[in-house]
């Protein structure tokens, strides 16, 4: 047992955080503290850290037990380097090579038992070192800032220049190359893209030590620990498997002590029934019987009412009207700032009741392009067309959309005159507004209350095309399932930025991936950035994304871009490192034409294959809409009473619907290729 937390209690005013804490880690543990905002997660780390005190209750930890805590937010002050201060982590190393060193130049002058003396301390040092891993500590720092998305070019930066998240990054830094017997970790991927989140993950999971971990992102959880304890109402419990095995029990549990409960009400009642018809007897007998009862009653357990967290919060997007099957055209946009390319030749198409993610690297301009369709963010060049009867929510991470100086209520009252005071806090109700609480300043509000207010606006847009950036952000577990419900049951059409994987997961019917392509020396753009097309939610994304950027290289290659490209004659490209040049193998001809061909080949198929999915799709879409069409047409009065014409329209729908059925498993055959 590596940690034992024994009966921990918090209490804050008017506010009892934590009641009798009680759970133990063993060695190799990963485990997650969840909860909703303000269950006490980060307080309970922090007391075990011993950055706070408990009212009641102690922590133990194995004796030598090390550990290290990342906090969400780090106040780095040094006057390193980005790579200075997180090799300081390995400064023993360091201090042990430098004495080898010295060790090595002293032997060359000592004779006798003044060498037999060095020679042995030399070898006992070196066995440490090489017990440490001490010839691969520099790889082990490089290898973890370039995992958590550091570049080579920021190695150099000085800590006092860098943001908020880059700093906390540099203290996940120092954490993972100290490699403590217990990491504990509040948030870690609050600052990381994607990628990072990734490399975050495949650490930690093959992490030979104890991981504690508070965090919101379930994709994380799902993939990195083995237990949750779970926070709510000040009380814990200890649920073994990742979120979704917990999600899944919690909620069986909850469904059962309900049921529990209304059982425990229904008996009492009966009694209480029996009771009050046995004393309207008025006869001796039956009273003393509704005193026996009545004294059993007073024996029987009564049970809690389980807490329906957010139970009240309702959310539920309704579109206005129906918009056209085209709801988005956007060709070639472009953006740059200053000397900085963000993007260029963005081109995609959204049609009505697709849910699609934009996800892609921090910094690669996804939420700019989201600012680009709101007319927040003017673009260098592109053209944007809005489909017919199209109108657009917009959720804004930043909340620009919601006014500091007003209340809530205001926020409200003011965007939507119509509803009376009664409608307007009946509605903030349901998002958790209540009592004075509606007449908080928007500019006093957490980020989670101000994302229910731009929800709740959200909401009463009644939009057939939200636009959304980070929808997740600031948001509690509890509060991420009712939007994704929301949206699940969105008959509108959604286009969303969002880092949330699991979030992804349950939502998006399609990705767009933009991803760069850097054509090294291309006359005219070093930075060109295209959103890659995936049908389907983030995990077949993952499973089909490898393969599109192994053709986006073929493609690179075959065009001229890539370092070793070939021009059509022969001639060197652009770029292209001529043969014989220092560190370069020029290729037998016949091998490299070989090769060649075999990549021509490979493109050809792909080419085809994408063309082939693509007049798939474009069939599924006719043969849906034709659908949809006699759906309508049978539903007429005239048609209705026609059974002549109802035939008629019933077998071209089942014909359609046979067809539609083949062309669902052509698409899924031809996915595979692409």
């Amino acid at each position: 047992m590596i940690l034992a937390c024994h009966h921990i209690s918090k209490e804050y005013p008017e506010n009892i955080v934590l009641r009798d804490i009680t759970f133990h880690l063993e060695k190799g543990d990963k485990a997650a503290i969840v909860g909703i905002n303000g269950a006490g997660k980060t307080t309970l780390l922090k007391i075990i850290v011993g950055q706070e005190t408990a009212d009641e209750g102690s922590v133990s930890f194995e004796r030598d037990c090390s550990f290290g805590y990342l906090a969400q937010n780090q106040d780095l002050s040094s006057d390193r380097t980005i790579y200075e201060e997180v090799l300081s982590v390995k400064q023993y190393l360091i201090d042990m090579e430098n004495q080898l060193s010295r060790y090595e130049k002293e032997m060359d002058s000592l004779k006798g038992e003044a060498l037999t003396q060095t020679i042995s301390a030399y070898t006992d040092l070196l066995h440490r070192f090489e017990r440490e891993n001490g010839y691969a500590y520099k790889g082990e720092v490089t290898g973890v800032l370039k995992g958590l998305g550091f570049t080579a070019e920021e190695y150099d930066q000085r800590i006092a220049t860098l943001s908020g998240g880059q700093k906390t990054r540099v203290a996940l830094s120092k954490l993972l190359v100290q490699k403590p017997d217990l990491i504990m970790l509040d948030e870690p991927t609050n600052h990381l893209d994607m990628n990072s989140i990734r490399w975050l993950e495949t650490y930690l999971m093959n992490y030979r030590g104890t991981v504690l971990v508070v965090s919101h992102d379930r994709y994380f959880l799902d993939r990195t620990v083995t237990k949750i304890l779970e926070l709510e109402n000040g009380k814990s419990m200890l649920f073994n498997g990742n979120y979704s095995v917990y999600a899944e029990r919690k909620k069986a549990l909850r469904e059962q002590q309900y049921h529990a409960w209304l059982n425990n009400q229904a008996e009492i009642r009966h009694q209480e029934e029996v009771i009050e018809k046995l004393r309207r007897f008025n006869r001796e007998k039956s009273i003393r019987r509704a005193e026996s009862r009545e004294k059993m009653l007073q024996k029987t357990e009564v049970l809690e009412k389980p807490v329906e967290i957010r139970d009240d919060m309702h959310l539920v997007f309704t579109p206005c009207i129906k918009s056209g099957r085209e709801v988005l055209s956007v060709e070639d946009l472009a953006k740059s700032y200053g000397s900085k390319d963000l993007f260029s030749g963005i081109s995609f198409k959204i049609r009505r009741g697709e849910h699609v993610a934009l996800i892609g690297d921090n910094g690669t301009g996804k939420s700019t392009i989201l600012g680009i369709l709101n007319e927040i963010v003017p673009p260098d060049r592109g053209v944007i067309r809005l489909g017919t009867n199209v109108h657009i929510g917009y959720y804004d991470q930043e909340h620009h959309v919601l006014h500091d100086d007003k209340t809530v209520f205001e926020e409200i009252s003011d965007e939507y005159p119509a509803m009376n005071n009664t409608q307007i806090r009946s509605m903030l109700a349901s998002f958790l507004f209540t009592g004075e609480e509606v007449f908080k300043r928007i500019g006093d509000l957490s980020g989670g209350e101000k994302g229910r207010v731009s929800l709740a606006k959200l909401m009463l847009s009644k939009a057939n095309f939200l636009i959304l950036d980070e929808p997740t952000n600031h948001l509690d577990l509890v509060s991420k399932d009712v939007l994704e419900n929301a949206l699940n049951s969105y008959e509108g059409t959604v286009l969303y930025v969002s880092h949330d994987r699991y979030f992804i997961n349950r939502t998006a019917s399609r990705i767009l991936s933009l991803t760069q392509k850097v054509l090294l020396n291309y006359p005219g753009n070093n930075s060109e950035k295209a959103p890659d097309r995936f049908i389907g939610n983030y995990d077949f994304y993952l499973e089909k994304s490898a393969q599109v950027e192994n053709a986006l290289l073929q493609d690179a290659y075959r065009d001229g871009q890539g370092v070793f490209a070939q021009g059509s004659a022969g001639a060197a490209v652009p770029g292209t490192p001529k043969a014989g040049a220092v560190g370069v193998t020029s290729p037998a001809p016949s091998s490299e034409k070989q090769n060649w061909a075999q990549q021509k080949e490979e493109q050809a198929r792909m080419r085809k294959a994408a063309n082939d999915l693509r007049k798939c799709e474009e069939k599924i879409a006719s043969a849906e809409e034709e659908i949809a069409s006699i759906d309508e047409q049978m539903a007429l009065p005239e048609n209705y009473s026609n059974a002549g014409k109802l035939a008629e329209l019933n077998s071209r729908k089942e014909a359609l619907e046979e067809e539609l059925a083949e062309l669902y498993e052509k698409w899924e055959e031809l996915s595979e290729n692409v």
